[in-house]
């Protein structure tokens, strides 16, 4: 499994707002240039987070975004999924249904559904209020 760009920015926008909450709608332009992600780019990410009521958007003068929760409320886990649709560590394990043949007799299977147990447990476990208080230290 490896995270794309898409996963990795839209935790990178959700921390700015994090760090950035103070109720108020924050400019897209600056989210952009303290992340250092193109506008356009940061468009498409924070458009899906908005869908998915994550932060809340407004448009025109004045407008931005914010997040919608404290940022205890937020588990990284929840926000790299919704930019990566699956977190799943082989193929045989996207979706809602095994898409292999093979996974009724396969003897690797328990070990690819543990990892993938320990790696959505660990990244459901982290806020980003955690990663807020990791970066400081």
């Amino acid at each position: 499994m490896m995270i794309s760009t898409k996963g990795r920015y839209a935790l990178r926008v959700m921390l700015d707002l994090a760090d950035h909450n103070t109720g108020e709608y924050i400019p897209l332009k600056d989210i952009a240039q303290r992340q250092e992600i193109s506008v356009k780019y940061l468009e498409n990410i924070l458009a899906s987070l908005s869908r998915a009521n994550l932060v809340d958007a407004i448009r025109g003068k004045g407008g931005g975004y914010r997040l919608c929760r404290a940022p205890e409320a937020y588990a990284a886990g929840e926000i790299i999924r919704l930019a990566e649709g699956s977190l799943a560590t082989v193929s045989c394990l996207k979706g809602e249904k095994n898409g292999c043949e093979k996974a009724g007799h396969c003897r690797a299977l328990p070990l690819w559904k543990g990892l993938d147990q320990v790696v959505d447990e660990y990244l459901d476990s982290v806020s980003l209020a955690d990663l807020q208080k990791m970066e400081e230290n």
